[in-house]
C-alpha cells in the first residue's frame, strides 16, 4: 500500500465556516490519520496521512471545504510520512 502525506494550507473565509469539523468528518471517513487547525493568518493548516487515493480525495475536498466557506487558495505540499496517530482537530 503506497502511504502518502499531504500538507495543505487553505486560505479564504475558512474559519468560523466549520472547516476543521467537515475536515476532521472528511478525513475519518476516509480512514485518514493526521490533524487540522485553524492559523493565526485566518488559513487552515491540515495534514493527511494515508492511502495515496484517499488523501488526494481529502485534498480535493479541501479545495472546496463546506458549503459556507469559500476557498481562495489551497497550497499542498508533499512529505515522507510520519506516522501520524488518528485523525484530529489541533488546538494550536
Amino acid at each position: 500500500m503506497d502511504i502518502a502525506r499531504a500538507h495543505v494550507i487553505v486560505a479564504g473565509r475558512v474559519q468560523g465556516v466549520w472547516f476543521r469539523a467537515s475536515t476532521r468528518d472528511v478525513a475519518v471517513e476516509l480512514g485518514l490519520a493526521g490533524w487540522v487547525r485553524n492559523l493565526p493568518s485566518g488559513e487552515v493548516e491540515a495534514v493527511f496521512e494515508g492511502p495515496r487515493d484517499r488523501v488526494d480525495r481529502a485534498v480535493a475536498w479541501c479545495r472546496t471545504g463546506p458549503s459556507a466557506a469559500r476557498v481562495d487558495r489551497c497550497d499542498v505540499s508533499w512529505e515522507e510520512p510520519q506516522g501520524e496517530p488518528p485523525f484530529r482537530i489541533r488546538h494550536r
